[in-house]
């Protein structure tokens, strides 16, 4: 069996602690706390898919920390996030490409039988566990839009 999310994060945590790389280690750290938190506060052990969820808002976040640093002209801190990113994202499955998200987006819509853009919902539900970390999720939902008459 495959070791899970969780217990590879934990791993990694003290392989940075025997190479004493503060970076990595303090990010590795944050990603840990992050999952804890969500299951102490919803009584619940987090499965793969939905550490996944917590990483890709994790990594959101950085993102738009990014976005604000900059314009605060803040490089050195914006350049921290994006390292946090990368350290992150090495936890993540590898990304869908624009075809394969197209493929899966008109899978799920013909499954689903959606008809409007009201179904979007239903579409979502179905699309979510598939793309959960391998896609921004803005981006699906913009697909999806256009694929859908209003």
């Amino acid at each position: 069996m495959t070791q899970s999310l969780k217990q590879r994060i934990d791993d990694e945590i003290k392989v940075a602690m025997r190479a004493k790389d503060k970076t990595r280690l303090g990010t590795l750290r944050l990603v840990s706390a992050a999952i804890k938190q969500r299951e102490v506060d919803e009584r619940i052990t987090l499965d793969d898919i939905q550490v996944l969820a917590v990483l890709d808002k994790m990594i959101k976040q950085r993102r738009d920390s990014i976005e604000q640093y900059r314009k605060a002209a803040r490089e050195e801190l914006a350049q921290r996030e994006e390292v946090e990113i990368q350290v992150i994202q090495a936890f993540m499955p590898a990304a869908l490409s624009e075809a394969e998200l197209d493929a899966l987006v008109a899978e799920a819509v013909t499954e689903s039988g959606a008809a409007s853009i009201k179904d979007m919902g239903k579409v979502m539900a179905l699309l979510r566990p598939k793309v959960q970390g391998r896609a921004d999720m803005g981006v699906v939902s913009a697909k999806l839009k256009a694929r859908l008459p209003a």
